[in-house]
């Protein structure tokens, strides 16, 4: 866990702001309330069973294994989640922080476009306003999810300014959620920002081992050697 600042040894902390230090302070109110709630737990759980499709299977890669060599490689199926990527686990646990606070809105940024679907779906499922800044150039790189967000009823806001990649849109929501943190919640993506949002997703994100290492012990009788995983902005691998 982290300490009481939000700090990850020498990393995280919450530098936000004097505007916005009310609101961060409300969501970590909420959030270290809602996580040792039963009720909350049951519904997330529930969703996580019936509504995204966990567990996630894991996966035997025999063929890949053999044009390696050495390693048995085993892949935990993310991809076979609702919305085809690991995001949708945060995402409806942040869908469901935002309806227990009493939230009119969301509003969260997305690169290539997963978060962004995912969040309108989870959105969607909980009945709550979503809006999803992205950069134009990744607008126009990732149209289908563009059309997806929208499908599901989410407002898309381009960001043309700097770079009009994901680094913009991150500063393009947390412009447009200072502009009414009362009715609104900023849910951030990946293990960034201030505290308590790297803890949130990480804490989201745990479902991930947890099956993995029961599924892996079942099929292998251990534990395995190592544990592998990319990082973009790091929701998978933390």
């Amino acid at each position: 866990m982290p300490d009481d600042t939000g700090h990850f040894g020498n990393y995280g902390g919450s530098m936000v702001p004097p505007a916005l230090e009310k609101a961060i302070a409300e969501v970590t109110t909420a959030y270290e309330s809602i996580r040792q709630d039963p009720a909350f737990r049951k519904e997330l759980h529930t969703l996580y069973k019936h509504y995204v499709g966990r567990p996630s299977p894991i996966f035997f890669a025999k063929r890949l294994s053999d044009a390696i060599g050495g390693a048995k490689i085993y892949l935990k199926r993310e991809d076979l989640n609702h919305t085809g990527a690991h995001k949708i686990n945060h995402a409806i646990g942040e869908a469901l922080l935002a309806k227990y606070m009493g939230k009119k809105k969301v509003v969260a940024e997305t690169g290539a476009g997963q978060h962004g679907v995912a969040m309108a779906t989870a959105c969607a499922l909980v009945g709550i306003e979503c809006e999803i800044h992205m950069g134009q150039i990744d607008i126009e790189k990732e149209a289908p999810n563009v059309t997806r967000m929208k499908v599901l009823g989410c407002k898309v806001i381009p960001v043309t300014f700097g770079t009009r990649t994901l680094k913009d849109a991150v500063d393009s929501a947390f412009e447009a959620y200072l502009a009414d943190p009362e009715n609104q919640l900023y849910a951030i993506g990946s293990v960034v920002g201030p505290h308590p949002f790297p803890m949130m997703v990480r804490d989201f994100q745990q479902i991930i081992g947890e099956e993995a290492r029961d599924q892996f012990q079942e099929m292998e009788g251990r534990l395995p050697d190592y544990v592998m995983a990319c990082v973009g902005g790091g929701s998978n691998a933390m």
